[in-house]
């Protein structure tokens, strides 16, 4: 299927890997004209060269923390608009709720929170101007399902499910959509630490590990796995296209069932 993103400009923030940089791959497939963001140019590089051997669009990169102010309005500055804004940026984190300190919920709020709102406030305006757009916040099932070992980080996604919901009541009747994507657990770098910091048995083999924690952890997960980075790519570039014009205001699991959707 044609996704229609041909010379689409997108922004994809924390592109430099996981489930981002599979954003980033899927919307350059797609023939989108994909930025990423990184804070360092290094990592930008590496996965700069990564997506060029994947044949799709060349993606560009802009060194900027965008969990900062200073970083967003760098990036402002740099892409003055664009059509599809993915705010991916994100971190997570395992903490008893007492140990949880005031710094430790300021940044969890900047980095998955006040990106995407400074970010989403520099590109709406334009994308209601030009009668369409898309912004797509990469949220997640603890938005919904709050874990109590990471209560600050479930927080911060059902933060940006309302951001993102109120944010869609602002397009209506226009060509821009914004939505959430939530996904369940996803396979990444830095995963099998936190799967192990979760077992009964840290040093069981991590199949054995992940099995558990899908039985105990998450067992109301309907798929009993770790999501691939790239299976929420094809949907968030699904999403992204003028192909979802009719979704709008929704929050989307990314291993199936759809909440919350207005059109």
């Amino acid at each position: 299927m044609d996704l229609q993103l041909t010379d689409k400009t997108a922004i994809v923030t924390g592109g430099t890997g996981g489930i981002g940089l599979e954003i980033a791959r899927a919307l350059s497939l797609e023939g989108a004209r994909v930025t990423i963001t990184g804070r360092t140019q290094a990592k930008l590089d590496e996965a700069i060269a990564d997506l060029a051997g994947s044949g799709g669009t060349p993606v560009t990169g802009i060194a900027a923390d965008v969990a900062t102010a200073e970083g967003a309005a760098l990036l402002a500055r740099e892409i003055p608009q664009v059509d599809i804004l993915i705010n991916n940026l994100g971190i997570y984190e395992s903490k008893p709720f007492g140990e949880i300190s005031d710094a430790d919920w300021a940044n969890m709020f900047d980095v998955n929170v006040m990106s995407g709102v400074r970010l989403s406030r520099s590109y709406l305006p334009g994308m209601l101007d030009r009668n369409w757009g898309r912004i797509i916040f990469i949220s997640s099932e603890s938005g919904l399902a709050v874990p109590h070992d990471m209560i600050h980080y479930g927080t911060s996604k059902t933060a940006q499910l309302s951001i993102a919901r109120g944010l869609a009541q602002l397009t209506r009747g226009t060509n821009v959509t914004v939505n959430s994507v939530m996904p369940g657990p996803t396979r990444s770098a830095g995963i099998e630490d936190f799967l192990r910091s979760q077992a009964s048995d840290p040093s069981l083999p991590i199949a054995e590990i992940e099995a558990e924690f899908f039985a105990t952890a998450r067992a109301s997960s309907i798929i009993q796995r770790m999501i691939e980075a790239k299976e929420i790519a094809d949907l968030v570039a699904y999403v992204a296209s003028p192909r979802a014009s009719a979704t709008n205001g929704a929050a989307l699991r990314a291993e199936g069932g759809l909440v919350n959707t207005i059109a």
